[in-house]
């Protein structure tokens, strides 16, 4: 897949020039920096509420409310987070309904993403969800849109965010428009799109196909789930015993497509997948994307806890931004009660009311990527002169609609969107997929184009979800909870102030039915022949049946987006996990520490969650250190001989290891694949290397690129030693003990519209916080992921946030950000929690009310309006 940038506003010369003067003239800066922070003391009115609310603020700005009622709990939200990150709404809205370009004028980016959220219809299928949700759930999105509303009523445009004032300089910036409930819903499809399943590697096998045209080859670049080295989340002994077969596909990726008519070869198929592969690129990543995108998350039962309660962390990885995409925030009912249920604290999102990720006063609940297929690429026969597609031997005529894009500052755009049984064709809606038809056996004129099937594109009850973990406190809430938790498929951990444990996996997964005779696997792990209508999902598997587990004997859960259970296990969620090293080195610490007698507490704990022990190597050193290199070159290796495998900011070992892992994937594959598939040197490039290093004379060793030579595996480990070697003596200095590797691994967070290179340098400045040398890697527990495909060592993904939750002491838990609570860049809240991110630590996280108060240090109140 393309490797994916956010979107970056291209400001006009005369604009940037302005930029230029307001940051540079200290008054104006004041003015226009220091305007939109919020008074977060005080009183203020809120139209709509029955009575007063307080919000408590700690000293880095994070809210706990307290309110007599649900409505007026969530009113209060919805007026803080617009405070504190109305922009980010802003941005987020216009993204999630197609609308970027009314934001932020004539961009091609901005276009290309508008064209296909409006395909997907996203904000389309949240209207249809609005319809079907509980009337509680519609009566806390109400409430929080009367929130969102009384803050923009009370509050002048350019005092809602710098970034009006600097889109200002080159549109016309009309006030924004009211929040609407559906503003809130339209951002779970974006939530689910950054969490989906396998769609990445489906369309990579497609495409890869294409240029080694030998299935088996293919296979080798996707090898099976390592199960007798890395254990799944839960064994066949600790599955529910309410989970029951199903009728799934078992096709492993293994399993060659028999291609007998050639399908996967057609050219009009491969222009259409590349046109695909084009499209899904344009689509801005509010959450997270592609390799690194996953999380760590455990509990540990008290049986192994020095408070004799258990313990449950989570840190999800997601993409890095400025602001971070988490908001923290405490919402307590003043009387607990059927009328006013919530008293619960964590992580949530700004633009929708609840907390995603947290605890209330008798459950904690963490969640990590499931990684479920949830998402099918159809490949369609289609007549485009009749407005048809070909379905069992019968054409059948395209459900359409057009589309209009408005553009601030330029002309709108029209796109027509044409939809199967399957879904939406996405291969055409950059006027990429479409080619010269060719020509039947009767004389009609057929292309093949490509449609996507994805759970979340039919409604759905997440929101409904959302607030029940609130109330949650036992196994049987959490189950029914993740019954309604549709997309995206995610791993529930959970402990419960009684002392239990558990894991459960929610989702819709859709079942696929076995074909034995096609030209692909019907396992999804191969896009589908949407003409044949075997290859149909046939529903959905039934929540009960999901796996699930409590209090195993074990004594802890680990979920870290591994394979939830054993091959062959029912029901079929996916044949593309992440490979497990990760999870598999939290498994390993636990069971040491379980048989040394060491009891877990909350400091071991978050130790634990910055682990930057390598499996790569582990794995990989024994193989370099038998191979003879030039002295110079040895002064490189050297630094292995001894390392103890933790990629610290400091070590030279460290830089030196990732600079050769880079440099081995280029030579071993780059001449092989296409560009947009190089490897990212995620989890699964380490599982296709170890195998490797097994077949010396494998012929993915050969680098193509040389003439009349044909390389072994020694070969190429020595050239990536001496040429990593080479390389950092370049960036770091000839004396390799003076590497460090956090000159080279740095987390940048950008702001998702101001923070790229087209905006002038003091914008960046003051929008995008400094870098920070960070330790880590890629499947290493503490995942500061990177692309090794690309000519850097950045942070592309890393935990978002941390938390640990003591369930003995819920005021003994911990937790931190990855900026800060702000989105205002001239607000000290915006990045005064990302040094301590960087270094590993946390802040305590009171619960109690009689905590909160003492940890605050602002009250603001908020009265009803007559």
């Amino acid at each position: 897949m393309p490797r994916r940038r956010p979107l970056r506003l291209v400001l006009l010369g005369t604009a940037a020039v302005l930029v230029l003067a307001i940051v540079a003239v200290a008054a104006v800066a004041a003015t226009v920096v220091r305007r939109p922070l919020p008074d977060h003391g005080g009183t203020a009115d809120l139209a709509g509420l029955e009575a007063e609310v307080t919000v408590l603020r700690d000293q880095r700005g994070v809210a706990d409310v307290y309110a007599d009622t649900a409505d007026d709990l969530f009113r209060a939200q919805g007026y803080v987070h617009a405070q504190d990150r109305f922009f980010e709404m802003d941005y987020r809205r216009h993204v999630t309904a197609g609308r970027l370009s009314e934001l932020v004028g004539e961009n091609e980016e901005a276009l290309a993403a508008d064209k296909v959220i409006r395909t997907f219809g996203w904000r389309d299928v949240a209207e249809q969800e609005w319809e079907i949700l509980a009337p509680e759930t519609r009566e806390a999105l109400t409430a929080y849109a009367e929130g969102v509303n009384a803050y923009l009523d009370a509050t002048p445009t350019e005092s809602l965010g710098v970034e009006y004032a600097v889109l200002g300089l080159q549109l016309e910036v009309a006030d924004p428009e009211r929040w609407d409930p559906i503003d809130s819903l339209a951002w779970l499809k974006a939530m689910a799109w950054d969490l989906k399943g396998n769609y990445d590697q489906e369309l990579s096998r497609a495409l890869i196909f294409a240029t080694v045209r030998d299935v088996g080859r293919v296979n080798d670049l996707f090898p099976r789930y390592p199960q007798d080295v890395n254990a799944p989340i839960v064994t066949e002994a600790d599955v529910s015993p309410t989970a029951a077969s199903v009728d799934a596909a078992s096709d492993q990726p293994g399993a060659a497509p028999a291609d007998p008519d050639g399908t996967l070869l057609e050219p009009e198929l491969q222009q259409a997948l590349d046109a695909t592969a084009e499209v899904l690129g344009a689509v801005p990543h509010l959450v997270g994307e592609g390799d690194g995108t996953g999380s760590n998350s455990w509990v540990v039962s008290g049986e192994h806890t020095v408070s004799g309660q258990p313990i449950l962390a989570n840190d999800p990885h997601l993409s890095i931004s400025a602001p971070g995409i988490w908001t923290q925030v405490g919402l307590h009912c003043n009387d607990v009660g059927p009328e006013c249920p919530y008293d619960v604290s964590g992580f949530g999102f700004s633009g929708f009311p609840g907390v995603i990720i947290g605890h209330n006063a008798e459950l904690a609940w963490g969640i990590t990527n499931l990684g479920a297929d949830v998402t099918d690429f159809f490949l369609e026969r289609t007549n485009p002169a009749e407005g048809t597609y070909l379905r069992d031997g019968e054409q059948v005529p395209f459900e359409t609609r057009t589309e209009t894009i408005e553009v601030n500052g330029g002309p709108s755009e029209e796109i027509e969107v044409r939809t199967t049984v399957h879904g939406p064709i996405i291969s055409d809606v950059m006027d990429l997929g479409r080619v010269a038809a060719s020509p039947t056996a009767d004389g009609s004129r057929r292309t093949t184009e490509v449609a996507l099937a994805w759970t979340a594109l039919e409604p759905g009850h997440t929101a409904d979800a959302v607030l029940a973990f609130a109330t949650a406190s036992d196994a049987t809430d959490v189950a029914a909870a993740a019954a309604l938790f549709d997309v995206p498929s995610q791993n529930i951990v959970f402990a419960t102030t009684e002392g239990q444990i558990g894991y459960q996996a929610p989702g819709r997964i859709p079942l696929r039915a076995r074909v034995l005779d096609g030209p692909v696997p019907s396992d999804g792990t191969w896009p589908r022949p949407g003409w044949d209508s075997r290859y149909d999902w046939q529903g959905w598997v039934e929540p009960s049946s999901m796996p699930a587990v409590v209090d195993p004997a074990v004594g802890y859960v680990v979920a870290a987006n591994q394979a939830v259970t054993a091959s062959g296990s029912q029901p079929f969620l996916t044949a593309d996990w992440d490979y497990g090293y990760r999870s598999q080195r939290i498994r390993d610490q636990l069971d040491d520490l379980l048989a040394d007698g060491t009891r877990v507490d909350v400091e071991l704990t978050n130790e634990l969650q910055n682990d930057a022990w390598s499996p790569y190597a582990e794995r990989l050193i024994p193989s370099l250190l038998d191979i003879e290199v030039d002295a110079f070159t040895e002064e490189g290796v050297e630094l292995l001989r001894d390392w103890d495998q933790v990629q610290g900011t400091d070590s030279a070992a460290a830089a030196y290891f990732s600079a050769v892992w880079a440099k081995l994937l280029e030579l071993t594959f780059w001449d092989d694949l296409p560009e947009d598939q190089w490897p990212s040197g995620n989890s699964r490039w380490l599982a296709v290397v170890e195998r490797l290093l097994d077949d010396p004379e494998s012929a993915w060793w050969d680098d193509r690129r040389t003439v009349n030579v044909v390389e072994s595996r020694d070969e190429i480990l020595v050239r990536a030693l001496t040429e990593a070697r080479l390389e950092l003596t370049v960036e770091l200095g000839k004396t390799a003990d003076e590497w460090q590797w956090g000159r080279l691994h740095t987390a940048a967070p950008e702001h998702p519209v101001l923070g790229g290179e087209a905006a002038p340098g003091p914008v960046r400045e003051l929008v995008n916080p400094s870098p920070l040398a960070v330790p880590g890697g890629s499947s290493i527990v503490n995942a500061t992921s990177w692309d090794a495909a690309e000519d850097s060592f950045a942070v592309t993904a890393a935990p978002s946030m941390r938390m640990v939750v003591d369930l003995a002491d819920l005021d003994a838990s911990t937790w931190v950000n990855l900026t800060g609570t702000s989105g205002h860049p001239g607000s000290v809240h915006y990045t005064d929690q990302f040094s301590a991110w960087a270094e590993g630590e946390t802040f305590p996280w009171p619960f109690r009310r009689e905590a909160v108060e003492e940890a605050s240090s602002r009250e603001l109140t908020l009265r009803p309006t007559d």
